[in-house]
């Protein structure tokens, strides 16, 4: 723990070595919870990079006596990943650029896409952003509730009330969009 103490001062005195050492000692298990969140190899690599850049200009904000150094760098890189994920969606294709220009068939087409689509904007936003939390962005409801700064308890009431909310939004159509997924699998 003292050396550990020795380290961290050594880093907020801006020696590369010391932020060396600490990438030796933390990378792998931050590694383990940013590719957890992210899902990709290679994005997981830059956002790795990314945490200890931050942890090295910001080294001066950690304070042993708030809490222990890996719980401040689990939050930088927790927070990475998030803003990472958040700035992602806007590079998400939401156009068809198909080759094929057959648009057959899509005019009789049973099931209003746009609707089901527009589910979650029917939701409350605190009931949207705890599904997206945990469905979206792949965090426990542990981590979700910490993020969302409400007890645990009222997070989990948020996802309960969420998905029962969608389930009786949706009930009929639920039938329809298992048959259509059937269908595409098919």
């Amino acid at each position: 723990m003292q050396d550990n103490l020795i380290l961290i001062k050594q880093l907020q005195a801006k020696e590369e070595r010391a932020l060396s050492k600490i990438y030796d000692l933390y990378s792998g298990a931050v590694f383990g919870v940013i590719k957890k969140m992210c899902h990709d190899d290679d994005l997981a690599k830059d956002l790795l990079q990314e945490t200890f850049i931050k942890v090295w200009e910001k080294s001066y904000l950690y304070d042993p006596n708030k809490g222990k150094f890996f719980t401040w760098l689990y939050r930088i890189a927790r927070n990475t990943v998030l803003n990472s994920l958040r700035t992602k969606k806007q590079l998400i294709q939401n156009q068809d650029l198909s080759v094929y220009n057959n648009k057959e068939g899509e005019e009789n087409s049973f099931v209003d896409l746009d609707e089901i689509k527009g589910a979650l904007s029917k939701l409350e936003n605190h009931h949207q952003k705890a599904l997206q939390l945990v469905y979206f962005f792949g965090l426990t409801h542990r981590e979700a509730h910490e993020e969302m700064g409400v007890p645990l308890g009222t997070f989990k009431s948020y996802v309960r009330q969420a998905l029962t909310k969608l389930k009786d939004i949706y009930a009929e159509e639920t039938l329809v969009v298992l048959m259509y997924i059937v269908l595409l699998l098919a």
